[in-house]
């Protein structure tokens, strides 16, 4: 049989050829491509992580909205102590927010944690978790990609994935040239993933294919050389394996400043809760006065009015740089020692409490403020 990986030249529409030919001959591609990731993840793959368990999609719903944007060594983390806590959907969708935040600080991405909270609440209503896709799509933070990683390793029934690992394998596997994010080529992408999903075995095809690019089809440093599928990968055919997915132009990355004021008493620190919307919703953090690129007269002197209105000398100045996913936060961090006679005009002005830093733990902080918390404990608290 010739191989049906050799594709006509056609530099207009070849994806869309691609796709077609995999779409009729479903059958011949999932004997080079799935059949051959079924083997080698039967051998190699990972079958130890404590979300890949039968009949709880509780548990892999959790572990799905944890992998977003994050990897399989953080989550493994956080996971056993979010669950321990919440075992149940039913204990999730009781719990109020400040319960759910503190065993989600340090993951990132705030915004998912909330979304799993609120969605846990629309399936008490509902009475149960979803048994189809439309209805795993129809809760918050749920998208296509991870509807169908639910169906599929929570359920065992037929479901699709295309993450950032599915991607980039069925890209090098292919030589998909072209911006992958583009309307017409995900569409493409969802076909031609599609396609490729056996009849049976869907669970183990989904995780053995996560696996495959998340331990040998890596970004930086892919390790063809024990990649099953390297006989048939047109990229590493070409030599030109780390050319896919293209990359896009990384735009410059911003830098930010922000004034942090530790505001210090017998010990304890001064902490607010933020707005529930923004970056950091609903965390405890810091009193601290953000400076935009192109300040005003006002916000150049909010800082020093503010420090001068209660008469704050900073003891120590440390700097602690903070890496988002688009800018840099430089946050210059400030220490003030006040008086008893301090606390409550404070308190009031920032609508904000004091905490001892071994209390911190009760309340959920972001990473940036950890950063902060743990540079002064390692300077004065050891």
């Amino acid at each position: 049989m010739s191989n049906p990986l050799n594709q006509p030249n056609n530099p207009n529409d070849k994806f869309a050829q691609l796709v077609a030919n995999v779409t009729t001959n479903s059958a011949n591609y999932q004997q080079i491509f799935s059949q051959k990731l079924l083997t080698w993840f039967a051998q190699h793959g990972r079958h130890d992580l404590p979300w890949q368990v039968k009949d709880d999609p509780y548990k892999v719903w959790v572990s799905e909205i944890m992998l977003q944007q994050t990897q399989v060594k953080t989550v493994l983390r956080y996971f056993d102590r979010f669950i321990v806590r919440f075992p149940t959907v039913q204990d999730l969708a009781k719990a109020e927010w400040d319960e759910v935040a503190p065993y989600w600080a340090g993951l990132g991405y705030y915004a998912r944690a909330r979304n799993l909270h609120k969605a846990a609440r629309q399936l008490i209503s509902q009475g149960s978790l979803p048994r189809d896709l439309d209805g795993w799509m129809a809760l918050s933070g749920v998208g296509r990609s991870t509807a169908g990683a639910l169906m599929s390793l929570g359920l065992g029934q037929f479901g699709v994935i295309l993450d950032g690992n599915v991607k980039r394998v069925l890209s090098r596997f292919f030589a998909i040239s072209g911006d992958l994010s583009s309307s017409k080529n995900d569409k493409l992408l969802w076909q031609l993933a599609t396609a490729l999903v056996p009849k049976t075995d869907h669970a183990v095809y989904t995780q053995a294919i996560m696996d495959l690019g998340a331990t040998l089809c890596t970004p930086k440093k892919p390790l063809c050389m024990y990649c099953p599928m390297q006989t048939d990968c047109q990229a590493f055919a070409q030599d030109r394996v780390l050319d896919f997915p293209q990359k896009k132009v990384k735009k410059a990355v911003s830098i930010k400043h922000a004034d942090v004021l530790i505001i210090e008493f017998e010990q304890q620190w001064l902490w607010y809760k933020r707005p529930e919307q923004g970056i950091w919703g609903g965390l405890h953090c810091l009193p601290i006065i953000e400076q935009s690129s192109e300040k005003t007269n006002d916000q150049k002197d909010e800082f020093k009015i503010l420090i001068g209105k209660y008469n704050l000398q900073a003891s120590d100045t440390v700097q602690i740089k903070h890496q988002f996913t688009h800018f840099t936060w430089l946050l210059n961090c400030h220490r003030f020692m006040v008086k008893a006679d301090q606390v409550k005009q404070l308190q009031q002005q920032f609508s904000a409490q004091f905490y001892a830093i071994q209390d911190l733990e009760s309340v959920a902080i972001p990473t940036a403020m950890q950063k902060v918390v743990n540079h002064f404990k390692m300077v004065y608290m050891d």
